[in-house]
């Protein structure tokens, strides 16, 4: 089963760059996109936006601007859960979708960036809460992939020219850790680390296109235990360049959902 995932910088641009165009031939399953930037009604009718054979869900955020996530699945969900029970609902503000098949549940995730001192508090209150909610959910007989932007880096493998860029907002101490804590407590794994060896791959480029600047591979598929052993191929696409971040395709020993 092929998952695809991509953070778009807003999903008019995208398919303006010819995503749909080069989705619709990569013989996937299922396809997590984040940061649409737009709202529902915008986008749920227009036939540039749909893929043949696919079903679309959207969560979209409070501002049209920002945020905004969406899953496509060529098989029909038994439930689409829209966040992951924060009492504030800063988690269904256009950042967690969540579609539920027999025994799998996938996640199209968009994390707050933390780039300003107000949004870092609003990170820091989103990712103490899933945290607690995949500790949670590793009692629950269901397997989990998270497809996420996730905004921040977990290791200095990570970043490109880690020793610059070591203390930037995404690639703090607390970042370091709270993947940590993922991987070595509740044990989730990386399933891009886990089907390719590669040191130097990057899915995002700040300075806002690809081989300008230090590449950060802040895009990854979070996996649950039961799902590791699964993960067969992994590669995040360079040749065509749809937003400042590039997709992340992972193939999954698996039956379909």
């Amino acid at each position: 089963m092929r998952v695809i995932s991509l953070s778009c910088d807003g999903i008019f641009q995208a398919a303006a760059r010819g995503l749909f165009d080069w989705l619709i031939g990569q013989d996937a399953e299922i396809i997590c996109l984040q940061d649409l930037r737009a709202r529902i009604p915008e986008i749920e009718d227009r036939p540039e936006f749909q893929l043949d054979g696919f079903t679309a869900y959207y969560l979209d955020g409070a501002d049209p601007h920002r945020d905004g996530v969406a899953i496509y699945t060529r098989t029909v969900p038994k439930a689409i859960i829209y966040g992951f029970g924060m009492a504030s609902g800063e988690d269904t503000n256009g950042r967690y979708l969540q579609a539920d098949f027999e025994s799998l549940s996938v996640v199209s995730l968009l994390a707050p960036q933390g780039t300003e001192p107000g949004d870092q508090e609003a990170k820091e209150r989103f990712f103490a809460a899933l945290q607690a909610h995949l500790d949670k959910i590793t009692r629950k007989r269901r397997r989990y992939i998270y497809c996420g932007g996730w905004g921040m880096v977990g290791d200095a493998a990570d970043v490109q020219n880690a020793a610059r860029h070591r203390g930037e907002w995404g690639f703090r101490p607390e970042d370091e850790h709270w993947w940590r804590q993922v991987r070595e407590q509740i044990g989730y794994a990386d399933a891009f680390r886990l089907g390719c060896a590669d040191a130097d791959e990057f899915s995002w480029w700040p300075a806002g296109a690809q081989g300008k600047g230090d590449g950060w591979r802040t895009d990854t598929q979070l996996v649950s235990r039961e799902l590791a052993r699964t993960v067969e191929y992994a590669v995040i696409y360079k040749a065509k360049a749809f937003s400042s971040h590039a997709p992340v395709i992972v193939d999954y020993d698996i039956a379909e959902p």
